[in-house]
């Protein structure tokens, strides 16, 4: 077999499918759109976002900057890597303070977790920077309400989420076409797994902030998960703290994000978990999305990631 023939016949590993994928999903976005932006937390998922964002437009700059709604309540070594990354790849970031929106009086905090204030915040900056188009880490396999999204999914000029009117997507045609006052959430993600994001990792070699990996913290068990203790979350009668090896499947507000017990001090370790485990990281690890049945899919509706 020439050589010619077998660079036509050979065929791209899944993780090269979804990868190409991916990057066409922002490329296209360049094209389409005037002002976009890229939503970074400084979790597994959006450093695989900026990891996607490299391989599609360097050496040039990135067509649009990274964006960080930060609670006040967040991990301190995400928020370290977060900084750290940004200045490595030399981009612009915008952090989005949910504190401020409280000092504003734009939201009023009636209990431990900021996680749902977060969604004014998010629409304040879109519409402050005039934002068309909002990359975002999200996945199908996390939860269902995300299983209803399309890739292209837009938000109407009060950033609210109608997930019965929606775009068909065909044969990887996207729409990108917004009216003033409007934009599109883009979730280049939609298709891959935690597992898919974790091989991803791997075959990369990506650093990811150390609490995504085992080790000793103090923490305390409230509904059957597991918290770290923090200045954040006061602890309610009955609750001790104990020190236990633990990593975290996802990160988030601390006071609704849980770790999970594991030994997996490395990503083949980790992928070896992962591969194990029939419960998602969210239904597994997140507080938030145990209020109901229906709860991320209300948040959504309202303009929330």
């Amino acid at each position: 077999m020439d050589e010619l023939t077998k660079d036509h016949t050979e065929t791209l590993s899944q993780l090269e499918e979804l990868e190409a994928e991916s990057i066409h999903v922002m490329r296209e976005v360049a094209a389409e759109f005037e002002r976009p932006v890229l939503l970074f937390s400084g979790g597994k998922d959006s450093i695989v976002l900026l990891r996607l964002a490299v391989k599609a437009f360097r050496p040039a700059p990135f067509p649009f900057p990274i964006m960080h709604v930060d609670t006040g309540h967040n991990f301190p070594e995400v928020l370290d890597f977060r900084d750290r990354r940004v200045a490595e790849l030399g981009e612009r970031l915008i952090v989005a303070s949910v504190q401020e929106s409280i000092d504003k009086g734009r939201v009023v905090e009636d209990g431990p977790s900021r996680n749902r204030l977060q969604t004014v915040t998010l629409l304040d900056a879109i519409a402050e920077h005039r934002f068309d188009a909002a990359f975002g880490g999200a996945r199908r396999d996390e939860e269902r309400a995300r299983a209803k999204e399309r890739i292209f999914s837009f938000r109407d000029q009060h950033g609210q989420w109608d997930p019965r009117a929606q775009r068909p997507e065909l044969w990887n045609l996207y729409n990108g076409a917004v009216r003033a006052g409007e934009h599109a959430r883009v979730f280049p993600l939609s298709n891959w797994t935690e597992l898919d994001v974790w091989r991803y990792i791997g075959a990369e070699g990506l650093e990811l902030p150390s609490i995504y990996f085992a080790h000793e913290r103090e923490v305390f068990e409230r509904d059957g998960m597991l918290y770290a203790v923090s200045e954040f979350l006061r602890r309610r009668d009955g609750e001790v703290p104990f020190v236990e090896w633990v990593r975290y499947r996802t990160v988030g507000d601390m006071t609704i994000t849980g770790a999970v017990r594991s030994q997996a001090t490395d990503v083949e370790a980790v992928i070896a978990e992962t591969a194990a485990t029939r419960l998602s990281e969210r239904g597994a690890t997140r507080a938030d999305d145990r209020t109901s049945e229906a709860a991320m899919e209300d948040r959504k509706r309202e303009g929330y990631f």
